[in-house]
């Protein structure tokens, strides 16, 4: 039978009906994608499957002694004992073993010959039940989480709620159940991480079912993509990507089948009222008959069809100067510990930069550091371009107040605005009837999300520091954002771990890790190939077989001194390219201050002159094209 069969189900609060008629099964080995807009019931079809919550209709049946394992977002974790026990707290006997070792070590400071003969019984039975086999394998999957193994001493209530998510995620995989519920996993996971699940999770012998809106991790992981809507759902045994290409395709046909039987039901029913009393009555009571046992098509059901009225417009701001932010020898250190030192970053209008790397290295750090936030023992300097108005969205939604409504937050930035043209301007952010007089405190992480991006928007602003702001975001509004940051005209510097978000958004990255900060002139997937190549190279290879004969020696020097000569001949045409730039970009400047000038009415000296500006402007980007790609070829090193 299969690992997990859902048949019929249904369920609401009151009068506000989620869902009914689902019906889906889950074989072992089978990795299915739960999707659907927040406040659809995503997470509440998982908890209905846990058995947290009783149905209204309909059953689920797991398998006879299947162990389940269920990661939820919120992070309900005893703050009791230390990382490790938690780590081991699905493993009732050992984890009593564990204590029961500690203690009798405890007991045997005092040397006497009883104490000691209880500790090595205390820990021959921890032996046997492969405790220290355990510990070890807990240990390897605690470091994949971003755990140390100094970590694993630590109380559980000193760390942060970010750790927590990834203990609580690490407390649930450490069991290895059978069947594996994950809602939003990704949510504290840094890139690494997140590739890493991927790879456990396609490998793993259960049935798992996932809710995420991280669409990469899905393509990464689900074969099968299930759409939860209020009549049931739609199966596709396809990725997230080929779904929703799938989907658009079977809404449209629908539609059109749908829109074809109404039209047919009117004019029929137009025919019978028309004849009904006529001479052609028993034609109309034929027709009649055929409309009552006519089985009628439903208006198809299209879940995303709300989400994506969430509007992310951005209000017209002035324009910025050229140069947006020219930073100087930055350095932070937290706790003792040097997150980056000596980072050069010159930011030009226009560009999204975006700040990537593992979780703590510093990533939030520097975007503070950038948005002038920095704490005041920060090293380097940020000069400002000019005309700048500035925001910022922070990952803790930080600037929300819990006890106001929407209505007040948005009236805290704008003043003048009356409660008609709050409620207006929150619809644009999907906030419906009364949603606008709820209050922070009861409203959801993806509501919050869209309260603090609706206050950032509210103002003028060419100059955006995001962080993380796509975490609780469902799919259509990531999506969104994306397309309003794409078509921005103004500069952003942001941190994600979206890979979909940074591939579409990013036209540059940074990046933080093991204490170096480094500024790559490149989008993030030409980044991600150049790591994968890096990588492949630091593999040790097999060594190159000896030259049998005199001559096969002097033929690989000559090689080598060619090999040689063309590197540093690169090394001197990338010096090149940097003066020819900074000469280009002078007289470009020059060129463009010349165009502002009032021609006199010598339009041919005008048009003359818009003519040079281009054409220097190409010759600039095919020099910075040409400066880009031998960096990047000098940064890999010789071949």
């Amino acid at each position: 039978m299969a690992m997990l069969a859902v048949a019929d189900l249904s369920f609401g609060y009151g009068a506000n009906q989620l869902f009914t008629g689902v019906t889906f099964s889950v074989e072992a080995g089978e990795r299915a994608a739960l999707v659907a807009p927040n406040g659809a019931g995503k997470s509440t079809l998982l908890r209905l499957i846990a058995g947290e919550l009783a149905p209204d209709a309909g059953a689920v049946t797991i398998k006879k002694g299947a162990t389940l394992g269920y990661y939820r977002q919120s992070h309900e974790l005893s703050s009791e004992g230390d990382v490790l026990g938690a780590f081991l707290s699905g493993f009732s006997e050992v984890l009593a073993l564990r204590a029961e070792r500690d203690r009798a070590i405890a007991a045997a400071a005092s040397g006497e010959p009883l104490a000691l003969d209880a500790l090595a019984r205390a820990m021959d039975r921890y032996q046997l039940a492969h405790g220290d086999e355990l510990e070890r394998k807990v240990g390897m999957l605690a470091a994949r989480l971003g755990f140390s193994d100094a970590d694993l001493s630590r109380p559980v209530e000193s760390l942060s709620g970010g750790e927590r998510g990834r203990l609580l995620l690490g407390t649930v995989l450490a069991r290895e159940p059978e069947l594996l519920l994950l809602d939003e996993p990704t949510n504290h996971l840094d890139l690494d991480t997140i590739r890493w699940l991927e790879g456990y999770l396609s490998t793993y012998a259960g049935a798992v079912l996932i809710v995420s809106h991280d669409r990469a991790f899905l393509d990464g992981t689900t074969g099968e993509t299930m759409e939860l809507g209020r009549r049931g759902l739609r199966v596709y045994p396809l990725s997230y990507s080929a779904y929703a290409e799938a989907r658009a395709v079977d809404l449209a046909r629908e539609a059109a089948i749908f829109a074809d039987q109404q039209a047919f039901i009117q004019k029929t029913e137009d025919f019978i009222r028309k004849n009904i009393a006529g001479q052609k009555t028993k034609q109309a009571q034929s027709r009649r008959k055929m409309l009552d046992k006519l089985d009628a098509a439903e208006r198809p059901e299209d879940v995303w069809a709300r989400a994506e009225r969430v509007s992310f417009r951005f209000v017209p701001a002035p324009r910025s100067g050229d140069i947006v932010l020219d930073a100087k020898g930055l350095g932070a250190s937290r706790g003792g510990r040097a997150l980056f030192r000596g980072l050069d970053l010159f930011v030009k209008r226009g560009e999204r930069v975006a700040v990537v790397g593992p979780n703590g290295a510093g990533k939030s750090t520097l975007l503070k550091l950038l948005a002038g936030l920095g704490a005041p023992d920060d090293e380097g300097t940020v000069r400002r371009g000019t005309n700048l108005c500035e925001g910022v969205f922070d990952q803790h939604l930080g600037a929300l107040v819990e006890s106001r409504s929407l209505i007040d937050e948005i009236r805290s930035v704008k003043g003048d605005l009356n409660v008609d043209g709050a409620r207006q301007y929150l619809a644009r952010f999907r906030f419906y009837g009364d949603d606008p007089f709820r209050e922070i405190r009861g409203m959801s992480g993806g509501e919050r999300s869209r309260v603090a991006l609706a206050k950032l928007l509210l103002e003028p602003r060419n100059l955006l520091f995001l962080d993380e702001p796509t975490n609780h975001l469902d799919i259509p509004a990531a999506e969104i954002l994306e397309e309003a940051l794409v078509g921005f005209e103004g500069t952003v510097v942001f941190v994600s771990h979206d890979r979909r978000f940074l591939s579409n958004v990013a036209t540059r990255c940074v990046t933080v890790e093991g204490g170096v900060a480094e500024d790559h002139q490149s989008t993030f997937d030409e980044l991600v190939t150049w790591q994968a190549r890096r990588a492949a190279a630091a593999k040790p290879s097999a060594p190159p077989p000896k030259p049998r004969e005199k001559e096969d020696a002097k033929a690989s020097f000559e090689a080598e001194k060619q090999r040689a000569r063309a590197w540093e001949k690169k090394k001197k045409r990338l010096g090149e390219l940097e003066e020819e730039v900074a000469a280009k970009e002078g007289e470009l400047a020059r060129l463009v201050e010349a165009l502002k000038e009032d021609p006199g009415g010598d339009w041919e000296k005008l048009a003359r002159r818009a003519k040079e500006e281009q054409a220097l402007r190409r010759e600039v980007e095919r020099l910075m094209s040409e400066w880009s790609s031998l960096g990047d070829e000098l940064a890999r090193g010789p071949r």
